[in-house]
């Protein structure tokens, strides 16, 4: 990991890591997806990726940002850098940043720009992954959006109608639409999970959402204190909730993975 200011540079497995080393309190339920158009592949010298960040932040301030825009930003070369901390809301589709966090990716992706390289592309499909593993997410195209699916104006997701963007691209893994993303992307970033030992959680059938309070929540293999530890999670994640019973609530629609409901807060 390499530092410059506030700007946390990682490897691909340095960022998985930064992940599970790090506890984040704000609820985030939306990962936004867009590129930057400009600086594209052209301007991606290899070792330049701070003077690329220093020069997008430059350029969000003259905008009458009080910071750069995005919490992430991906480059061809496969790394990725925290820029905004995951604490601020993102300043990257109005209607969408409450909840969101918001990804950058270093390109030009409408077609007839840059062709995204194979290392890049990897690395786009498995921060999606990660943050949804983080933030216990199940990858769908209400979880995972793109800028493209937000009116300008109002904010309002049209899923593409109205005064849009084409970001992140009208080549973007196949396409900028709802159905380009839901058959090109939201696949890989499945499968991505997958690989990652994680599987995502089916929300059909669930009662509600609701968000951890506690610091790191014991999830159990039934509902009671005595069970076994599955895992365990972090303040803010937000779970499925399928069952309840005696004051615990089942998180998997599948697995008995419980625990306790009064460290959850109803969404």
């Amino acid at each position: 990991m390499k530092k410059d200011g506030k700007f946390l540079h990682f490897s691909i497995d340095e960022f998985d890591q930064w992940l599970k080393d790090t506890r984040f309190n704000r609820i985030v339920t939306l990962i936004q997806n867009h590129h930057t158009y400009i600086p594209g592949y052209s301007h991606f010298k290899g070792n330049n990726h701070f003077a690329l960040l220093k020069s997008m932040e430059q350029s969000h301030i003259e905008r009458g940002f009080d910071q750069i825009a995005q919490n992430l930003t991906t480059f061809p070369d496969g790394t990725v850098a925290v820029c905004r901390p995951f604490e601020r809301i993102p300043a990257g589709i109005k209607g969408a940043n409450t909840s969101g966090l918001c990804i950058e990716n270093t390109g030009n992706f409408d077609m007839g720009g840059d062709v995204m390289n194979e290392t890049h592309r990897d690395a786009i499909v498995r921060v999606n992954a990660l943050l949804c593993r983080e933030f216990n997410l199940v990858p769908a195209t209400d979880s995972i959006v793109y800028h493209h699916w937000y009116d300008l104006t109002s904010g309002a997701r049209t899923d593409g109608s109205g005064t849009t963007k084409t970001c992140p691209g009208t080549a973007f893994f196949g396409g900028n639409s709802v159905t380009a993303a839901a058959a090109g992307f939201i696949p890989l970033v499945t499968s991505m999970l997958g690989t990652l030992g994680e599987s995502a959680h089916i929300t059909a059938g669930s009662k509600y959402q609701a968000a951890v309070t506690a610091t790191n929540l014991n999830v159990r293999c039934s509902c009671n204190g005595s069970a076994s530890i599955v895992r365990a999670l972090k303040q803010g994640v937000v779970v499925n909730v399928y069952e309840e019973a005696n004051g615990w609530c089942r998180i998997n629609s599948t697995e008995q993975h419980w625990v306790a409901g009064k460290f959850l807060r109803i969404l």
